[in-house]
């Protein structure tokens, strides 16, 4: 790791262990042009392949190594990033060994950080409305193999309650998991609803058991700028959030 992270970049703010290392990117630091502007860190979004690939290049060169990319499918499995060769289909990933680094992309839904309070294992996981239903964070905290009540969880930027309009069917979705969930819901006009992403997730990781959960007031759809919305713009980038464990020099 020889460059710094960018200074527009969102560091999370949480009380996780000094090895632990974290961010999110912003459209800020990029060479892309057009509607993908910025950092854009994603592949398949019909930007100029150079410019990701320098795009990535100027990610990879504040990391301890390249991140563990996924192929996202909106699902619910989580792989090992630190036996990650191949890019995987999942959307989530653990690692505990120092210097692997985790790494979602995002462009609306919402990016979740995880680490024990030891910092001896960390997580990312990539939560849309399908993948939230289908409970991939669940499944990330079962894979971390840790008490729950040990274990702290960041909520990234992604779109906002007020601009989050969905259908019957993702309010029915969260409702067979949990009736409490309709609470997460606002009535917008018939068959439409306004959908509280962020409070889902904190719901579905009280459920977990996890209780030490911070961040999810961002929202990309609301500030252009800054942040890359598919929602908005159908055609745009992508972000990255990522975490890693320091390795014992850099601690």
């Amino acid at each position: 790791m020889n460059e710094a992270l960018h200074p527009e970049w969102i560091i999370p703010d949480w009380p996780a262990p000094p090895q632990v290392r974290a961010c999110v990117t912003t459209r800020a630091g990029g060479v892309s042009k057009g509607p993908w502007a910025g950092l854009n860190l994603g592949l398949r979004t019909d930007d100029d392949p150079v410019a990701v690939a320098e795009n990535r290049a100027r990610l990879e060169a504040c990391l301890p190594q390249p991140p563990g990319w996924l192929t996202q499918v909106h699902g619910s499995s989580v792989v090992n990033a630190d036996t990650l060769r191949d890019v995987l289909q999942a959307d989530a990933s653990v690692a505990r060994e120092p210097c692997t680094v985790c790494a979602i992309q995002v462009a609306d839904c919402l990016p979740v950080l995880f680490t024990d309070r030891a910092g001896s294992c960390v997580a990312a996981a990539h939560a849309g409305w399908r993948g939230l239903a289908g409970g991939v964070l669940a499944n990330t905290v079962e894979r971390m193999d840790a008490a729950p009540e040990n274990l702290l969880a960041w909520i990234g930027p992604g779109i906002g309650p007020a601009a989050f309009e969905v259908g019957e069917d993702v309010l029915q979705a969260f409702a067979a998991v949990d009736p409490e969930n309709r609470a997460a819901f606002q009535p917008l006009r018939e068959g439409k609803w306004l959908c509280d992403l962020p409070a889902l997730a904190r719901s579905a990781l009280l459920r977990c058991g996890v209780t030490a959960i911070y961040g999810g007031h961002w929202c990309t759809y609301s500030d252009q700028q800054r942040f890359y919305s598919y929602r908005r713009d159908r055609v745009t980038g992508r972000m990255a959030a990522l975490i890693w464990k320091a390795a014992r020099r850099d601690e």
